[in-house]
């Protein structure tokens, strides 16, 4: 018996095949590839010598007169390069920091002028390869870790100024360790196709029709500062998915918060000297206080920068699209009761009361408004109304992990003092007390969140 079809039905069968393939292919581009950092925006956009306003690059007024080192040393800071290329209690800039994915480790490279194991045989021309396209010593290919996909719009003269100061650091002999990266994303080769997808390779082109303060906030928080390198979510292929363009994900066993306009979900709410606050400091009254990697970053790059440049990010991040991010309420504003028996649905967590009553109450106050310092404050503060409990259950293994405000106003870090179960369960007491809604975490998270330390 012939199973074949007919001839005059195969032609439909293979035409609705095609179709599938094609909306196949046609959902899958669209899911992988999108929009650029700033095509939000619309306008005309030139090339940098076009622009008659102002140079957009660079560094602010005030130091256009410095040295290369000079304008090096403030772009360096702009572009957060010491965070992420020095290991925890290593030398800095030595480069050894472990970067945790789901498919094994990457160590960051050592930036220091070493001529064996760091930068100090570079060229101008390979350490513009490897900011703006990726390509290390001996035509390496560099993981999107590094986040070259957002350098490669930084000018050639940033990042030779850039270059100059590093070259100026004491170099220091740091091999980085070895990946532990499985099959096939140990293959370095494919980068060079991922770069081909999803590194734009040009230059910071400034929008016309976009005032000079907007162009100065585009390209620090595009170009240098690299913010969407954490708060933009990731696409199927690990590039920045622009059509949710700072809405939110989830870094190095972090939360990187949603920083669009939205009102509930976002920083919509915000004024823009809270903004302007913790940006520069890391904390703004009644918004919370930074910690972990956003803490780093302040602390190590954005409370360099000037008065103008952190207003000019203000003003690009206000014309963000606004994204709502589901998971995330408008944080509980008003403080809890001051007797702790007025909230029974909290107070009923006895565990993880007794271990804030004896940990944390002292510095936290149980209404979440701090009775010591306005840093401790957890009243109306993103991380307690995360349902989630991430960033909550991080800082209380981990510690606060600031370097600006002063040893009063550090966290101490309880991971070595209390077991996995009690701290999910006073993060979960926390986030009933002082959130919008109650978090249920379990020791078993607590335990990933560690690995992810």
């Amino acid at each position: 018996m012939n199973a074949t079809p007919p001839k005059n039905t195969r032609r439909p069968i293979l035409l609705t095949l095609a179709a599938i393939i094609a909306v196949v292919i046609i959902v899958a581009a669209y899911m992988v590839f999108g929009p650029q950092p700033t095509d939000f925006a619309g306008g005309k956009r030139v090339a940098l010598a076009a622009y008659t306003a102002g140079d957009p690059t660079g560094v602010p007024a005030e130091l256009k007169s410095a040295s290369q080192v000079e304008r090096g040393e403030y772009l360096t800071r702009a572009a957060d390069c010491e965070v992420c290329h020095t290991a925890k209690d290593g030398t800095p800039f030595a480069g050894g920091l472990a970067f945790v994915l789901p498919f094994g480790t990457i160590y960051s490279t050592n930036i220091t002028p070493d001529a064996e194991t760091g930068i100090g045989s570079y060229s101008d021309a390979n350490f513009l390869d490897a900011v703006h396209k990726g390509i290390g010593r001996n035509n390496t290919k560099l993981y999107p870790a590094m986040p070259y996909a957002s350098y490669t719009y930084m000018s050639d003269a940033d990042a030779l100024a850039i270059k100059a100061y590093l070259f100026t650091l004491k170099p220091v002999h740091a091999p980085a360790p070895q990946s532990t990266l499985s099959f096939p994303f140990n293959q370095r080769g494919l980068m060079s196709l991922w770069s081909a997808f999803f590194n734009p390779g040009r230059r910071y082109e400034p929008n016309v029709d976009r005032s000079p303060e907007w162009n100065r906030g585009a390209y620090l928080a595009e170009a240098m500062a690299h913010c969407g390198e954490c708060h933009t979510p990731r696409n199927l292929a690990f590039a920045l998915n622009n059509r949710q363009k700072f809405a939110g994900a989830v870094q190095a066993g972090w939360r990187a918060y949603n920083i669009t306009p939205d009102h509930a979900s976002g920083v919509g709410s915000w004024s823009e000297a809270d903004l302007a606050h913790y940006l520069s400091v890391g904390h703004a009254d009644g918004r919370g206080t930074a910690a972990g990697p956003m803490g780093e970053a302040v602390d190590a790059s954005l409370r360099y920068l000037t008065g103008s440049d952190i207003a000019a990010m203000v003003t690009y991040l206000r014309t963000v699209p606004a994204v709502a991010t589901a998971d995330l309420p408008a944080p509980k504003q008003t403080p809890a009761p001051a007797l702790v028996a007025d909230n029974p649905s909290a107070a009923g967590e006895s565990h993880g009361k007794a271990v804030y009553e004896g940990a944390c109450a002292g510095c936290h106050g149980w209404t979440g408004v701090s009775p010591v310092i306005p840093f401790a404050t957890l009243t109306g503060t993103r991380g307690v109304n995360d349902a989630t409990a991430n960033n909550v259950a991080q800082v209380i293994i981990g510690g606060g992990r600031r370097h600006v405000a002063g040893d009063s106003n550090n966290m101490p870090a309880f991971g070595s003092t209390y077991s996995d179960a009690e701290i999910a369960s006073v993060a979960n007491y926390v986030t009933a007390r002082f959130g919008a809604k109650g978090s249920d975490l379990t020791a078993a998270e607590v335990a990933k969140l560690r690995a992810e330390e």
